[in-house]
C-alpha cells in the first residue's frame, strides 16, 4: 500500500513539475489542429506562453527567481534555435508578427520549459546528489556537448560518443529525492535515460 501511495505523489508532483512545458506542447498540438482567424499560429503560441509564466508567477507556482533562469534558457534556446535556422537544420516557415531571422520568439519557450521543470523538481523533490565528478570534467564535457551542436554542421557528430562520455562521467553520481517524507535515491545516469 506504501507503494501505490508514493507512487500516486511521486505522479502528481512530476505533474506539476511539467506544467510549463504540458502546456507548450498541447498548445503545439492544438493549435496545428485547430485554426484560429486573425492570429498567426506562431504569435498566438508566443502569447499562450508568455500568459502561461503570469498565471504560473500570480499563483506562486513559480517564484521570480525561477522566473529568472526560466528566461536565460529562453535567451540562449532562441539563440540555439536561429542558429540551426541559419544552417539548414529546420525551418519555420509559417507566418507571423513575432520573429527574429526568422525564428518565432516562442521557439525559446521550449528550451525554458526545460528550465521550469528542473527548478520545479529541484524544489519539489528536494533533490541532492552525491559523488559529484570533478567540476574541471563535467564544465569540458559541457564545452564539448555545446561545441558539437554548432560544430557538427561542419565535422564529424560526435554526440553518441558524448552520450557514453556522459553516463561514465556521471556513473558513481546518486540523485537523492524525496517523496512525502521518504528519500529515494538512483543513480543519475540512469536519470539521464529515462
Amino acid at each position: 500500500m506504501k507503494f501505490f501511495r508514493l507512487l500516486w505523489v511521486f505522479t502528481w508532483k512530476q505533474a506539476l513539475c511539467c506544467l510549463f512545458p504540458g502546456i507548450i506542447f498541447i498548445s503545439l498540438a492544438l493549435t496545428k489542429l485547430v485554426e484560429i482567424p486573425f492570429i498567426a499560429r506562431y504569435d498566438l503560441l508566443l502569447i499562450i506562453c508568455l500568459v502561461t509564466q503570469i498565471v504560473l508567477i500570480k499563483f506562486r507556482l513559480e517564484t521570480w527567481d525561477e522566473l529568472k533562469v526560466i528566461m536565460i534558457f529562453h535567451v540562449i534556446g532562441l539563440g540555439l534555435e536561429i542558429y540551426k535556422v541559419h544552417m539548414g537544420s529546420w525551418s519555420y516557415p509559417e507566418p507571423g508578427l513575432m520573429k527574429l531571422f526568422g525564428v518565432p520568439l516562442y521557439s525559446g519557450f521550449m528550451y525554458s520549459s526545460v528550465a521550469s521543470y528542473i527548478c520545479q523538481a529541484w524544489k519539489r523533490f528536494d533533490l541532492n546528489m552525491t559523488n559529484w565528478p570533478n567540476i574541471w570534467l563535467v564544465s569540458s564535457l559541457c564545452i564539448a556537448i555545446y561545441a558539437n551542436f554548432f560544430t557538427h554542421h561542419f565535422m564529424m557528430d560526435f554526440r553518441w560518443i558524448l552520450i557514453i562520455l556522459v553516463l561514465l562521467l556521471f556513473r558513481k553520481t546518486y540523485v537523492y529525492f524525496k517523496v512525502s517524507a521518504t528519500q529515494l535515491k538512483m543513480p543519475l545516469s540512469f536519470s539521464f535515460l529515462c
